[in-house]
């Protein structure tokens, strides 16, 4: 007797390596990035939700930059080659989506922090408040 999670059999390992590693090409996790930012990071954190709502709390570190505002000339601080990483307010949110495509589209390195605020909040990690980053 089979479940609903076995009648579609899992894929082979050797066809299955190649879209699960593909995955880590498109996405990080809350612990990665908060344990880059403990040290000198390799990559810009945006978070793309409103100014109001990056105020009210955000991961220590991040720029606010609203998905709908992500354009060239906000970009130029930054080198071609500089990797972002977008977030949003968590899983039931497309912001972080929104703006990496906006980025991809402007030809920028980028990758979602899985989870979002929500996922910063669940594994126990403090949020940042104002708006001064």
């Amino acid at each position: 007797m089979s479940s609903a999670v076995t009648t579609v059999p899992a894929a082979p390992s050797e066809i299955a390596r190649e879209p699960f590693s593909a995955e880590f090409t498109f996405e990080t996790d809350c612990w990665d990035v908060h344990d880059a930012l403990s040290r000198e990071s390799d990559f810009v954190l945006l978070d793309v939700r409103s100014p109001s709502m990056f105020a009210q709390g955000h991961v220590p570190g991040a720029i606010n930059l609203p998905h709908g505002k992500i354009v060239r000339s906000k970009l130029e601080r930054w080198s071609d080659q500089t990797v972002f990483v977008t977030y949003c307010a968590g899983p039931h949110c497309n912001g972080a989506a929104r703006g990496a495509l906006r980025l991809a589209e402007l030809g920028r390195p980028v990758k979602i922090m899985a989870g979002g605020v929500t996922g910063w909040l669940d594994e126990g990690f403090e949020l940042a408040k104002g708006s001064d980053t």
